[in-house]
């Protein structure tokens, strides 16, 4: 019996020490200085902006403000306003926008509306299809470098996106946006450093034309994202990261919208990592693609606060273990890992942020990380499989 639990244990370990592997080397390639060359082409491509919408009446022509002044006579700003309840068409067509209605309850989430959205702009192609969600904002000429980048290497292009806590927000949330920083910054910035791809991230997504007219769109998956991102690098195209391309948005300030929005998250990434990722790897080592095999391994790193629980969890038992008189190499595993996490970490925590969390700050990383057990747990009963709104601060709801 001992030896059995010695043998599952070990592979436990190392199931968790490769995620963790990657993870470190990650985070350390992304502290190295220098600037990353972008590819760029001479000539602006024609470009549409593709904004889908759900009931954003409320803010939709200030981000809508932030879009325009970066189109070129040509382009295209393409608002789908998707099972709205209220004018959130009339509103994009009063700021400057082309607005067009989707109508149907039963195919509900941003991949039916992307899909609708692309359908309508095939009337007229552009060269690059950029999508930018109704809340977010996009940084000065984001939209020109993505394009160019998409353009010059026929690939999809992830913009930096990175999520603002509002103010006055608590700790939790400030740490929450930390943890963003970590997810959507250091960890593409490193991959892009060792040659390898990206995750897409749900906005300031940069695709050309011959590319996004056949990508599966009609999705009602919760993280219709990271999903898009693996089957396009199945048909070889993987997303390229493009740091210099920046769109920002804010956390809901409102507690339940914000539990929303991290249950979403954290439960579709569990799913995809159970129900895509060891068919992605299988076909990455039958088809020899390295690019897809190391997009799977990033994607195998599951969310930072349930990695970091689960190797706690095999600590404790091999601890038991090897008190008990067991062997000890199950324990070294767990170590193993647990300290390459921390190192990284640590080190993503000094390049980028310092200015998010203090030092002493950072204390309150093991209460964050606690305070996400009933969410795993919720994840193992029966995890949220459905797209579903987060309220916004102004009632709201996306």
């Amino acid at each position: 019996m001992s030896d059995a639990l010695t043998f599952l244990l070990g592979l436990f370990g190392l199931m968790l020490l490769v995620p963790a592997i990657v993870f470190f080397l990650e985070t350390m390639f992304a502290r190295r200085s220098g600037v990353v060359p972008q590819p760029l082409v001479a000539k602006r491509p024609r470009i549409a902006v593709l904004v889908p919408a759900h009931d954003e009446a409320a803010g939709i022509a200030a981000s809508l403000a932030t879009i325009l002044p970066q189109l070129a006579p040509g382009d295209r700003l393409l608002v789908v306003a998707d099972n709205c309840s209220d004018d959130t068409a009339g509103i994009a067509a009063m700021a400057g926008a082309e607005a067009i209605r989707r109508d149907d309850p039963e195919q509900r989430g941003k991949g039916y509306a992307l899909d609708f959205g692309v359908r309508h702009l095939s009337r007229d192609p552009p060269d690059v299809v950029v999508v930018i969600d109704a809340d977010c904002v996009p940084g000065t000429d984001a939209l020109e470098r993505l394009a160019s980048s998409c353009v010059a290497t026929g690939r999809p292009v992830q913009a930096l996106n990175l999520m603002r806590s509002p103010p006055g927000a608590p700790l939790s949330t400030r740490i929450a946006e930390f943890a963003w920083t970590v997810h959507n910054f250091a960890r593409p910035l490193g991959a892009l450093r060792l040659g390898a791809p990206c995750q897409l991230m749900g906005t300031g997504m940069a695709f050309p034309w011959r590319v996004i007219e056949h990508a599966p769109l009609a999705s009602g998956h919760i993280v219709e994202d990271m999903s898009l991102g693996l089957d396009l690098a199945e048909r070889g195209t993987p997303p390229l990261f493009c740091p210099d391309a920046l769109v920002t948005s804010t956390f809901a300030a409102k507690a339940d919208g914000l539990a929303s929005q991290r249950t979403r998250w954290e439960h579709g990434h569990l799913s995809v990592i159970v129900g895509r990722a060891p068919r992605a790897m299988g076909r990455a080592i039958r088809c020899r693609d390295a690019a897809l095999a190391a997009m799977v391994l990033d994607l195998c790193i599951p969310p930072l606060a349930s990695l970091v629980l689960l190797v706690l969890l095999g600590m404790a038992v091999s601890a038991v273990l090897a008190a008990l008189g067991g062997d000890r190499l199950p324990l070294v595993v767990f170590a193993l890992a647990l300290g390459l996490i921390s190192i990284g970490v640590a080190t993503s925590w000094h390049r980028f942020g310092r200015e998010i969390v203090s030092l002493r700050e950072l204390g309150g990383v093991p209460a964050y990380v606690t305070s996400k057990v009933p969410l795993y747990w919720q994840a193992l009963c029966g995890r949220q499989a459905r797209w579903v709104r987060t309220e916004r601060d102004d009632g709201s709801q996306e």
